[in-house]
């Protein structure tokens, strides 16, 4: 008798396991991939698994600890992923980027917080301060548009023509930034259609 809740209880997680994943913004039929990555570290930058280091205030030079994802030229896609800041004395550094022969959408955070477009400067959102998780989500449709929203509300959204594109997220310093940051990511997940 007490062998068949246990099964029946197996049963309907292998079944809800099968079902299609449902992304975190927007309608639609998605499906969930997992595409390959590579780790890049350059001057100070560190990467260990999803914990992501930038230990200089150089605001010089190539610095960066990030993962970049592979390429892909059609269709939408989604990322999700989730950031919680535990340290930084440094500023103006890049957490997600969507690359096109360069980087076409960077979302960067200042010191106090706040999370800006680096092309344009255009405020996103606020709050990104130093112990807070923020849910970050990117939908590009390419050819289309590539939308930005944090923790579910849409923020930003910018025209994409076509082409090549790639994923990345981790620390990365921009031009006008400085670290140190210490940036920790988690439940990461890509969705297209």
């Amino acid at each position: 008798m007490k062998l068949l809740p246990s099964l029946g209880a197996a049963v309907a997680l292998m079944l809800a396991s099968a079902l299609p994943a449902a992304a975190q913004v927007e309608s639609g039929t998605w499906t969930s991939y997992a595409p390959t990555f590579s780790v890049q570290e350059r001057g100070c930058g560190d990467v260990n698994n999803l914990t992501f280091t930038l230990t200089c205030s150089t605001s010089s030079g190539d610095q960066r600890a990030e993962r970049r994802y592979a390429t892909y030229s059609s269709g939408t896609r989604q990322f999700q992923g989730f950031f919680r800041i535990t340290s930084q004395t440094g500023t103006r550094i890049s957490l997600k980027q969507t690359f096109h022969g360069g980087a076409y959408f960077m979302l960067a955070v200042e010191r106090g917080g706040r999370l800006y477009a680096v092309h344009g400067g255009d405020t996103i959102a606020t709050g990104a301060t130093v112990g807070t998780t923020v849910r970050v989500n990117t939908v590009h449709v390419v050819g289309g548009e590539h939308r930005t929203y944090i923790n579910g509300s849409r923020k930003h959204t910018v025209d994409s023509e076509g082409g090549d594109f790639y994923d990345k997220f981790g620390a990365y310093r921009t031009n006008s930034g400085a670290g140190p940051i210490t940036v920790v990511w988690s439940d990461i997940r890509f969705w297209r259609k």
